[in-house]
């Protein structure tokens, strides 16, 4: 299988506010950047939106080394949270449900199509591909500003 590392991040104007992720995929000597983001959801929305579009991107199989500034992303994948959240129907106890749970199960059927390690770096210490992810997702989040309208 080919050996591919994904960094990734998300960002957000307001929480919950304008939102936008970046992904850089990296196989040998061959990077591809993608963004995306919503006018109106959260970060952590963002975070797992950037994994999920870094996976989807293969075109096979693949060993992934996915990196991310995400520790709650991070940590619910190495610590096993995922997998207690999937038998709890994404819920803690009774009433508390886990957020975001369309892009849990998706993050989890696609690792489930490659061989995912899950690493986490620190945000905006910089590491250059996790400094990148960011310029594109805060570009993408700040694409959606009207005319005029200030920065948050």
């Amino acid at each position: 299988m080919k050996e591919v590392t994904i960094y990734t991040d998300g960002a957000c104007r307001g929480n919950p506010g304008r939102g936008g992720w970046g992904a850089i995929l990296v196989w040998g000597k061959y990077e591809k950047e993608m963004s995306g983001g919503e006018e109106l959801t959260t970060n952590n929305r963002m975070e797992l939106s950037a994994a999920i579009a870094g996976l989807r991107a293969l075109k096979e199989p693949c060993t992934v080394t996915l990196v991310s500034d995400s520790k709650y992303m991070v940590d619910a994948f190495n610590l096993h949270w995922v997998d207690e959240w999937q038998e709890k129907d994404f819920r803690r106890g009774t009433k508390n449900e886990i957020k975001n749970p369309d892009l849990w199960e998706e993050l989890i059927s696609l690792t489930k199509i490659h061989t995912v390690t899950f690493k986490w770096v620190k945000g905006h210490n910089g590491h250059d591909y996790n400094e990148r992810c960011d310029a594109l997702a805060t570009a993408f989040a700040d694409s959606f500003l009207l005319k005029g309208e200030p920065t948050v």
